[in-house]
């Protein structure tokens, strides 16, 4: 695992130097994801300092054993979908939440943060390619949501989350990876809350296309921990 890391670490570093950008400005976010407690310390091990996780069930169990093994410090974004009877749950766990797509889910978790006497971080998920089957808000509803959320204070956008859907060709995605940049930069105007700093997209194979166009977290799962295990 540890040569994995040190070629995504410089696959990041070269294609942040390819658009002017420091290395430093792109987090690296591993998505743990059906892989146990020991694959996190490991990689965490290797100067890791963050983790994503797709799904609240899992990450109750995983979390506690990182937890109680040495990983106190790190850090937990949530990246699947979220359930709104799952929102307290998600607020205890995760640092960061970076798929809100929807006020009911906001509502949810500024419930859950206010009962437990905190900020929550989050992020709000696009749905980029207007997927009806997807999960995420639509590029059309984005500044609404965003306006209401902003009435809510124990919640905090940080910026948006996008996951487009699969192409051939990591260079297809450009586009839409430019238009969740587009969408940031628009929200950003005549803003009088905090910026809208953070761009979370690109996967294992595209995310050097999603550093040039802008990403400061991209979420790497095969490319660190190997073939994706089975539930």
């Amino acid at each position: 695992m540890i040569r994995r890391i040190e070629q995504v670490r410089e696959r990041v570093t070269r294609a942040a130097h390819a658009a002017g950008r420091a290395p430093e400005a792109v987090r690296l976010l591993p998505i743990s994801k059906t892989f146990p407690a020991e694959a996190v310390l490991e990689a965490a091990r290797a100067g890791l300092d963050a983790f994503g996780e797709n799904r609240v069930q899992e990450a109750a169990r995983k979390i506690p054993q990182v937890r109680a093994a040495d990983g106190a410090e790190l850090e937990w974004h949530l990246v699947g979908p979220l359930q709104r009877n799952k929102a307290r749950t998600a607020v205890e766990l995760f640092h960061v939440i970076q798929s809100v797509d929807r006020i009911e889910l906001a509502l949810a978790l500024e419930r859950a943060a206010a009962a437990l006497g905190k900020c929550q971080r989050i992020l709000l998920n696009v749905n980029i390619d207007e997927e009806p089957q997807k999960s995420g808000v639509l590029p059309a509803d984005l500044t609404e949501l965003l306006a209401r959320i902003d009435a809510l204070p124990h919640l905090e956008p940080l910026g948006l989350m996008s996951i487009p859907r699969r192409r051939t060709h990591a260079e297809e995605l450009r586009p839409c990876f430019a238009r969740l940049r587009g969408l940031q930069e628009e929200l950003n105007r005549g803003r009088s809350k905090a910026r809208l700093s953070e761009l979370s997209m690109g996967m294992s194979a595209d995310f050097e296309v999603a550093i040039q166009e802008g990403a400061t977290c991209v979420r790497i799962g095969t490319a660190i921990f190997g073939a994706r295990r089975s539930k």
